[in-house]
Formats: C-alpha cells, structure tokens, sequence
C-alpha cells in the first residue's frame, strides 16, 4: 500500500526522531516558532472523515516508539469538478489573511469572541485571552494551542481593540459597535499580514536580497516614503508593490492554498523540550540578557492546562522568555520527542482520548493528500531530480539511514518532509530556510488576489486613521512597543522580535539597499 511505504513509523523513528536537541544559535527565537503556529492557524486545517483507523508500529521500530500504535481520522476527499485533479481536501480554517485565528472562522465563532460594545474583542484583566466557565479559551481558533501560540493571540486581540480606540464617535459618528469591529479587523489583519511579508520572512535569512524582495512586494521599486507621499503608481506591482493595485488578480487560479504550501510548513522541529523561563526582575546584562529561573516541560504548556500555566507567568514573562530562547532547526534527527505522544484536539478544543504521533501523522497526511514525493516534486519545478542518495548528502550517517529506509537509491520513494530536510536547503544553522520550492509565489498570491490589499486598500474602506496605523507599522517590535512600551526597550538588543532578543545589533549599512552586493 503506497500510503505505508516504507512505513511513516519507520521514517520518523529512523529519520527524524530527536537524537539530542539543535537549536538555530541566535537565527531565529520561539517568537518566531510561534508566530508561523499563528499563520498556520488562520489559513489551514483539513477537514476530517468520521470514519477511524489505525496505524501500527512495525516490529522493527516499537520497542523505540512512545506509541506502539495510535487511531487517526482520514481527510475528507471531495470532488474537484476538474479534468487534471479528480478529487481535493476540504479546508475548515478561511485562507484568506483575515485574522480567523483570533476571530473565528464561521459565524458562531465570530459572535462568541466579541464583547459587541465599541467594536471590541473578549479579553481578560491579565492581558490574556479569556476563558469560559469550563476553562476553555475563547478565541476564533481554540484547537492545538500551546502557551506561546496563545500570547500571540493575546496581543493581537489588543491590536484590535487599540485600533477601535483610534476611530472615536467625535471623529466617525456614523461608526457603530458593528462599524468599529469591521474596520479595525481589516487594520489588524492587514498588520498581521504585513508582519508576516517584511518581518518575519526577512528574518528568516537575514540577507539584503530577501529583504529587498519583500520590500518590494509590499512597497515596490520606488520605496515607502514615494508609496507613502504620492501613494500606488503603474499597473503592476514592480513600482509600488502588490498593496494598493488598481484590482485583485488570482493569476487565473481559484483563491486557496495547494497541498504543497501545507506541507513545507509542517515545522515542528522548530519547538524544544523545554521552555526557558526568564528572571524580568533581575537586572538586565549589558546585551540585554536575563538570567533562567525555571524549565517547563513543553507538553505542559500544551492545551488548556497550558492556558492555566500561562495565566500564572503572565504575558510580559512569557514573550519576554520566548524572545530570549533559540528555536529549533530543520534538521533531520531534531523533531521533538513528546510531539509522538501527543493529545489531539477536535475543534472545539476538546481534548481526542486517542494520543497520536505527530511525526509519524505528517508522512501519511502528504501521501493521503497526493502531495508529491521529493523527487517528482523537483521535476514539477522544473529541478533537475537526483539519481542517487550521495546527490543529495555527503553526510554517511545520513545515507546509511536514507538506504536503510528507502532501499540502495530507491530515491523516488523519498519523502518531501525528509528530501527537504536533508539536502541543506532548510538548515537554519547554514543560514537557509525556505527551499526553492516554497519559494514566496504564495505569499504574494494571497496579497494580489484579495480586494482588501488591492482595490479596497484604501481610506474609504479602512478609514484614515486605519491606514495609518497599518502604512507606520512595519515589524512585530512595532506592536509590542504600542502596548509594553518598556519591554523591548528594557529586553531587546536586536531590532527584531523574531531573532533572539540578547543578539548583537545588526551593524549599520551606509549603503543604499538596493545598491548592495549580492552576499556570498
């Protein structure tokens, strides 16, 4: 059965399993870890079949994996109407970057996160998201979170409830509770939006090209300060960005997301064991680092015992102690132990009585779903495919496994989640992150394609105060400093939130960005 071969117990457990964690050194922090979670949680989950079945651990591997089986649903498969593609995977969360994580993704969701008094969202005195009498959260996405996930949550529901203090009834008059919301959700998810586009992609690789990139898919050639005094010019987006074209454009293309988009962001490597838990009471170092008072366990953090425990260390701890830890690499051998014994969640929240292994899940999930393996996904790229596994690492551990699992250079049953993993293109500590495949057509995609960036990006629709607010903030240290004005200032060294906060300031570049050598 193509869906087992080899078996995904076997890949994870000869592949992935962690050996000994490796972290990205000041690369990226768990900020950044939970900020994709976040992304990931507004765009993409499969809907799933009633129907139950099993996947057994093979003799070979049980003895060494925390579960000798675990029960899963399959995706539910639907008609495409299509020629080319027969059938195709329903996705419960909306696409669009419309914020449903924190605003829900139907109807009821979005009434049970709204106080409906001046537009605002639900959030409890401690700066956190509220929960209900049963210790649930209410949030527009409650299902698999975890602590950190949760602070980000929390913050961005008091991004849109400042943005509705910025629209006051002296000012819009016409501008009621129903009003208020609406616009200050086009202006928080515009901003979430723009985080993800040149800030937190930037930070990825760190290099004046992708930075360049993405400045110029949000601003164009000519700049911010000629978008922001003489506003969008020309046809396409090369002048002025993809922001603020005269009409959307979905490139002849249905809005979704592919299968393959959900793939490369299966990211789990990047979450530790333990979350490292800072002093904010102890003087700061002159980088700006704080002393450990404590480890938690992550599966701790998880769920609603999570929430429990993040109440208790309080948002400023715990952005503060994430923004100081390294997060994961895409490394083979480094994906988290306790995430193959793992509590699933229906999408209410509720906890599934079947534990699940995560890694194991992921490999039959892309073959379900028909995601390509490696190299047939290379060939649709138009990448020349390797021949054999030394084509893809010099490293004799790493051959030795591929051999043991797929065969001698039986290389077209390679996995994408491995091939990806192992040839160098996603490894942090190199510096690279994104392979070739992923590349950034998606992103733009979803900024060309949606009439709120494009056609509608505009005073009328967000009001002038709103556009503001979304052209003046241009990273997540943006944000925290509107709300814990003290925090970045007292705790972080770097400029970005997303690297890890006691790193060396980037050294300043009298050069023109777009005038810099390529770098090597």
């Amino acid at each position: 059965m193509q869906l087992k071969k080899p078996d995904p117990m076997v890949v994870e457990m000869k592949l992935l399993a962690r050996r000994k964690f490796i972290d990205t050194g000041k690369q990226l922090n768990i900020i950044a870890a939970s900020w994709i979670q976040f992304m990931i949680h507004d765009w993409i989950d499969h809907m799933e079949d009633t129907n139950q079945m099993k996947l057994d651990a093979p003799k070979e591997v049980a003895s060494q994996c925390p579960l000798k089986s675990f029960k899963l649903y399959k995706s539910t498969e639907t008609p495409t109407g299509l020629d080319e593609i027969k059938t195709g995977h329903l996705n419960r969360r909306t696409p669009w970057w419309d914020g449903s994580a924190i605003y829900g993704n139907n109807a009821d969701d979005l009434k049970k996160v709204r106080t409906f008094i001046d537009g605002k969202l639900k959030l409890s005195k401690n700066g956190l998201i509220q929960q209900d009498e049963n210790g649930k959260i209410i949030s527009g996405d409650v299902r698999n979170t975890w602590a950190g996930l949760l602070t980000l949550y929390a913050l961005f529901v008091q991004e849109h409830n400042a943005v509705c203090d910025i629209t006051p009834s002296k000012e819009y008059p016409e501008l009621k509770d129903e009003d208020l919301y609406c616009h200050a959700r086009l202006v928080t998810s515009a901003v979430i939006a723009k985080i993800y586009t040149i800030d937190w992609t930037v930070e990825l690789l760190k290099t004046d090209s992708l930075l360049a990139g993405m400045r110029i898919s949000w601003y164009g050639l000519l700049g911010k300060k000629f978008k922001d005094t003489f506003g969008h010019i020309g046809g396409d987006f090369w002048l002025s960005g993809l922001v603020g074209m005269k009409k959307p454009t979905n490139n002849g293309l249905p809005y979704s997301l592919t299968e393959e988009f959900s793939s490369v962001y299966r990211m789990h490597q990047l979450l530790p064991d333990k979350l490292q838990l800072r002093n904010i009471d102890a003087t700061p170092a002159p980088n700006k680092s704080l002393p450990l008072t404590n480890e938690i366990p992550m599966k701790d953090l998880i769920g609603g015992k999570g929430a429990e425990i993040l109440s208790k260390i309080g948002f400023i701890n715990q952005m503060v102690s994430m923004g100081h830890q390294a997060c994961g690499a895409l490394e083979l051998w480094n994906y988290p132990v306790w995430m193959r014994d793992l509590v699933a969640q229906d999408v209410n929240g509720t906890d599934r009585p079947d534990h699940v292994d995560l890694a194991a899940l992921e490999f039959y999930r892309d073959r379900e779903r028909s995601v390509a393996r490696y190299n047939e996904f290379r060939r649709r790229i138009f990448q020349i495919p390797i021949t054999k596994w030394e084509d893809l690492s010099d490293d004799k551990d790493v051959i030795e496994k591929l051999v043991e699992v797929y065969g001698d250079n039986n290389v077209e049953e390679l996995d994408l989640l491995v091939g990806e993993k192992d040839q160098g293109l996603c490894y942090f500590r190199n510096c690279f992150f994104h392979s070739p495949f992923h590349g950034r057509k998606e992103g733009n995609w979803r900024l060309e394609g949606d009439r709120f960036f494009t056609s509608n990006y505009n005073e009328e629709t967000y009001t002038k105060k709103g556009l503001e607010w979304v052209n003046t903030t241009e990273s997540l240290k943006d944000v925290l400093d509107r709300h814990y004005p003290k925090m970045t200032e007292k705790w972080m060294n770097f400029s970005s939130a997303f690297s890890v906060w006691d790193s060396s300031p980037q050294p300043y570049n009298p050069i023109a960005l777009y005038l810099r050598l390529p770098q090597q």
